[in-house]
Order: structure tokens, then C-alpha cells, then sequence
């Protein structure tokens, strides 16, 4: 419903309409409208997760591979679930205190920053290498989503020509 209608449009009557339950039980369930795409969003980066996940095993063992697969993961999560990927970064409900939201935005940071600790730290500090490539790829995700950011032939720039170059650890590096 909500890739078919939209967020607008996606109230707890409709929702149990469609599930085929009374009016009332996704009230009971989620409390509020909130509450539903709180629910939704906290499944949303679940599955985010995995596409990044699917992607990064998929890419190859090099750190470079695996961030490039994990940078095509999030790039094809936000062409495919598209209303999804607009709730889950949506700031309304990003800072939620729900637990399960949460929770769930963390497990897919996580895969952004467990495979950024296999290069070395930007001088900077602690969490620059995760800063500059997340906002390489959300930034394009985003541009992607309103068709801007295409070579001049209306084709996709590949996303490993934009993403920050960075070293991989050395093996004697503590990580």
C-alpha cells in the first residue's frame, strides 16, 4: 500500500481493510497512525539491511568491493522500495523513541560501519570514513529518486566513480 498509494494516503482503515481485519484491531495493535509507520519503518531498515547485506557478499572479500556492494545495496534499496526508503530517513520518525526502530536503524548503520573499519580511520577522527561514504550514497540515492545526477545520456553514474577513496587497514593495524 504504502509503494501503491503513498504515505499520504496510508491510514489504519485502509491498513485493516486490506488485511481483512475490523477497524479497530490495527489501533489495538500500533495505537496510532504514528505507531503504524513507526512499525513499518522499523521493518523498512530491516530490509534495507539485507540489501545491503546481499550486495556486500556478493561484491567480493576486498574492502573495496565490499563498499561498493554495500553502496549498490542502498542505491537499489532506495530504487525499489522507493516510499520505503523515503520513511525510513524520513526525520519525523527517524528519532522516534521506539525501541524497535531504533534498534533496527542501528543493525543497518552497523553494516556501513563494520565494513568502513576495514580502512583505515580518516584523520579527521572517529566515524568521518562512515560520514563521507553515507553521504556520497544517500546524497545519490536521493538525486537518483528525481532522475538528476545521470550523465549527459540519461544513464546512471556508477556509483564506485563517487565514493571517497579510501585505504584499506593494513594488516598490522589495530582495529
Amino acid at each position: 500500500m504504502l509503494e501503491q498509494e503513498g504515505l499520504e494516503a496510508l491510514t489504519l482503515r485502509k491498513v485493516a481493510a486490506r488485511a481483512g481485519v475490523s477497524h479497530a484491531a490495527p489501533a489495538h495493535h500500533f495505537g496510532n497512525r504514528e505507531g503504524l509507520f513507526v512499525a513499518i519503518a522499523a521493518h523498512g531498515f530491516d530490509r534495507f539491511r539485507d540489501y545491503m547485506e546481499a550486495e556486500r557478499y556478493a561484491a567480493g572479500r576486498s574492502p573495496q568491493a565490499q563498499l561498493e556492494g554495500i553502496s549498490r545495496g542502498y542505491l537499489r534499496f532506495s530504487r525499489e522500495q522507493s516510499a520505503l526508503f523515503q520513511l525510513n530517513f524520513s526525520v519525523e520518525y527517524k528519532n522516534h523513541p521506539e525501541g524497535d526502530l531504533q534498534a533496527a536503524s542501528l543493525r543497518a548503520y552497523l553494516v556501513l560501519a563494520d565494513v568502513c573499519a576495514l580502512f583505515e580511520p580518516d584523520e579527521a577522527g572517529p566515524g568521518i570514513n562512515e560520514l563521507k561514504v553515507w553521504s556520497t550514497v544517500h546524497g545519490y540515492a536521493q538525486l537518483s529518486l528525481f532522475r538528476r545526477g545521470q550523465t549527459p545520456q540519461g544513464e546512471p553514474v556508477p556509483i564506485e566513480l563517487l565514493l571517497p577513496r579510501l585505504t584499506p587497514r593494513r594488516q598490522d593495524s589495530p582495529e
